[in-house]
């Protein structure tokens, strides 16, 4: 009898290390083939040329604080404009969220460069994020923030050193995305909402970028796993995404240790329940145990937009990471419990 001894080997991903200032798309508005790829800080330009009314540019912001989540949102989607900004108190679970779409206007920038300065101004809301030596400011005014006046001013630290993780992702030549994934930077300030005032101090709190320009498909599926923490000694970050970048042979998946950024160029996958997404998912890499991890969530941000051209539906969880990371360059068994951060489902129509 004879016996066959069958070896798995973990399937990776051929992702290209760029590491020379590039730009994103050619004059005819198709992707630039040396931007396809990952870069560790962000030397990627994100420009978009043609594709009339396909662009779609956002700068997303998430601050884990102390007693607070805060997050807020500038989307330009090239025939309209969709901002929000929202709020989580951890303990008594309140929360707060306002969302403001408006048509294309002057009273908005949002630039090519991963750390330049974006500026909303509107009636109902008031978003500036500016960059200046080495930290981002973010100021948010609305006036009416279910019923009552919020602001935040918070200063996030983009530290000397640390890496980011900056990739595009190719479907063809003409549908494309570069998304810049920074975490763990330390954030200071405060937000208000009426005569409640939450601080922020950068010990503690921490900040997600989220910033994307791109081509996009019609109709899309995306899943987006994260967290940014100080977890005993160290910084931990966590991005993993799914779906959206199947079959392109690129991931936004990586792991954050103190500010270095280990890439992971294998698929990622999302295990839950559509029917109840408050059930515990598992994201879990797909051929290795390279990332093994149960997420239980405490808390649904459902959001939706259906106007005109664009419909959307997000299913955002706020919860705690649990499980293993066994990366092997560099060699790192880590045990995780109770990891505080997001995961999240997001359809869209835009």
């Amino acid at each position: 009898m004879t016996t066959v001894k069958i070896e798995v080997v973990a399937m990776q991903h051929a992702e290209r290390e760029i590491t020379e200032p590039v730009r994103l798309s050619n004059p005819d508005g198709t992707v630039n083939p040396d931007a396809i790829g990952f870069a560790r800080s962000p030397i990627i330009t994100g420009n978009l040329a043609k594709n009339y009314m396909r662009k779609k540019r956002w700068n997303y912001w998430c601050v884990f604080g102390d007693e607070v989540l805060f997050s807020a949102t500038v989307a330009h989607l090239d025939y309209a404009v969709v901002c929000f900004v929202y709020l989580l108190h951890y303990d008594t679970q309140r929360f707060f969220e306002k969302t403001i779409t408006v048509p294309i206007g002057r009273h908005i920038r949002m630039p090519d460069e991963v750390l330049g300065n974006v500026s909303f101004t509107n009636p109902d809301m008031n978003i500036q994020m500016i960059h200046l030596q080495g930290s981002t400011r973010l100021l948010v005014t609305v006036p009416d923030f279910d019923g009552e006046l919020l602001h935040g001013d918070l200063l996030i630290t983009h530290l000397p050193g640390d890496e980011s993780l900056n990739v595009v992702v190719p479907w063809n030549r003409k549908q494309f995305q570069f998304t810049a994934k920074h975490h763990l930077l330390p954030t200071e300030g405060f937000i208000t909402l009426g005569d409640r005032r939450y601080e922020m101090t950068r010990d503690e709190s921490f900040a997600v970028l989220d910033f994307g320009r791109g081509i996009w498909p019609r109709k899309i599926t995306w899943n987006w796993a994260m967290a940014s923490q100080r977890y005993g000694r160290r910084r931990i970050g966590l991005n993993f995404g799914g779906r959206w970048t199947d079959g392109t042979g690129m991931t936004e998946n990586a792991v954050f240790l103190d500010g270095k950024m280990i890439k992971i160029s294998e698929d990622v996958l999302f295990d839950y329940d559509p029917d109840d997404y408050m059930k515990p998912w598992r994201i879990h890499s797909k051929f290795s145990n390279a990332v093994d991890l149960t997420f239980t969530p405490f808390f649904e941000r459902t959001a939706g937009t259906d106007v005109r051209l664009v419909r959307s539906e997000v299913h955002q969880l706020i919860g705690y990471y649990s499980g293993w990371l066994r990366l092997a360059d560099p060699h790192i068994d880590l045990h995780i419990v109770k990891l505080l951060g997001c995961t999240e489902e997001h359809r869209a129509a835009w």
